[in-house]
């Protein structure tokens, strides 16, 4: 009999381990085939039910993409907001100096940077410099970050009328954060947002940005 497609090694299991949740009296299946075969749907852009089995060597086939619908009463939060390119969420990040997510965050579609900088500055990890791109200039984020003892490279928006210098070399590693997100799209179930409930869909984004850019750290 062939060796099942384990898509993760003891040693990254090891790693992850001490995050899963705890037994509650009920046998566990094995943590490391079932969280393979998540990675591997997440990865692929397939449906649930298309997920090979543990001795399927075989690509199943792709799930088609659907656009997201608009949540009915009583259903978990999609966040999910009407914008000019229809419905969907936007992904706010922040990224360390190596282009590695640590601060994720999903709201509706026409949320705006400002919106999403005020949510993710609680959860700012300690940093001397902070770059963005001119969306996140306004003077509340500007002086909350200041408080924190954390430098701006933020290019000044067209309309303030006495624009604030910033560092034009240091500003190009912004790139980072640009690359970081083209990577988790690579996640086809990502990219075409498969998973309409919220808090399922940024599940998958965690997961895939623990995989790529975490676990083998």
């Amino acid at each position: 009999m062939p060796k099942p497609p384990f898509l993760l090694t003891t040693a990254q299991m090891r790693r992850l381990s001490p995050h899963f949740p705890l037994s509650r009296g009920i046998p566990r299946v094995d943590d490391r085939r079932v969280l393979s075969g998540i990675i591997y749907v997440i990865r692929h852009g397939l449906q649930w039910r298309d997920a090979p089995a543990a001795d399927d060597r075989c690509h199943a086939s792709e799930g088609a993409s659907h656009r997201p619908q608009p949540a009915q009463k009583g259903a978990f939060p999609r966040c999910i907001g009407r914008t000019k390119g229809g419905l969907n969420s936007k992904l706010h990040a922040v990224c360390d100096g190596q282009g590695r997510p640590v601060v994720l965050l999903l709201t509706e579609g026409q949320a705006s940077d400002h919106r999403g900088a005020a949510l993710m500055l609680p959860r700012l990890p300690p940093a001397k410099e902070l770059i963005a791109d001119r969306g996140y200039d306004s003077a509340r984020f500007r002086a909350e970050r200041a408080a924190r003892g954390i430098a701006a490279c933020i290019p000044s928006t067209r309309s303030r009328k006495q624009p604030i210098p910033h560092d034009a070399a240091l500003y190009r590693q912004r790139h980072r954060i640009e690359n970081m997100f083209g990577r988790l799209k690579d996640w086809r179930r990502i990219a075409m947002r498969c998973d309409r409930c919220a808090h399922t869909f940024l599940a998958a984004i965690t997961l895939a940005a623990t995989v790529t850019f975490w676990l083998n750290q």
